[in-house]
Formats: C-alpha cells, structure tokens, sequence
C-alpha cells in the first residue's frame, strides 16, 4: 500500500477559555471566516472552527495558554491591499514586512496574542 499527502486539512491556534464569542467576533466578522459546526463530541471542549478558503481554521481552548508569538498559520489572499484596508478600518493593528521577495504581506495579532500573518504572492 502507498501512502500519499493531500494537503493540510486545518490548523489550529489556541486561546484561553470561555473566549468564543471574542474569536467569534475576531475571525468571524473582522476576517470574514465563515463559522463551521464543530462535531458534537468536540462541541463540548470548547473553541470554534472556521472555513478559510479550501481549509479550516480550529481555535481550541488551551487551559494553561500562552499565546504563539513566532509560530503562525499564513493565510493567501487575493487582493490583499483591500483586505488590509479593511481591518485598518477595523483599528485592526498590523505589521508590515516587506521581506518575502514575490510576496505582499503583513502580520497583526489576534485578540488572544497569536501570531497570524497574510500575504499574496504577486
């Protein structure tokens, strides 16, 4: 039998508990993710999924969390000036970096201290 990879099925960073409603109101309507159900026997755990394009974002409850602050997940996005535009309107801090060459892109933080970066390859 011959194994293959077909991708990345989802990501996950975490935050405190009893957060949802703040990730809910972060990923949901500043990012514009797309809230997915959470199976019944995970619902109980805590957090919330979202749907980002062909994969998910989970935010999981961690009970002794620190946030990531060098390992993140980085989102493409097509058109990313407007999407930066966006969350400026949103008082949404971000953090420019110029350094991919090909690449536009920045970083900013979520409510809960993860590190979370964007970019469009050009």
């Amino acid at each position: 039998m011959t194994y293959s990879y077909q991708g990345i099925d989802h990501v996950q960073v975490a935050a405190p508990r009893n957060q949802e409603d703040e990730a809910r109101a972060f990923y949901g309507k500043k990012l514009g993710f797309q809230e997915i159900r959470k199976p019944d026997q995970l619902a109980k755990r805590g957090g919330v999924w979202f749907q980002v394009g062909h994969h998910q974002l989970h935010v999981g409850v961690e009970n002794d969390f620190h946030p990531a602050k060098k390992a993140h997940p980085a989102f493409e996005v097509k058109i990313i000036k407007d999407l930066r535009s966006k969350l400026l309107e949103l008082d949404v801090e971000i953090i420019e970096d110029n350094s991919l060459e090909g690449a536009e892109r920045f970083y900013l933080h979520d409510p809960f201290g993860n590190r979370l970066e964007f970019l469009e390859w050009l």
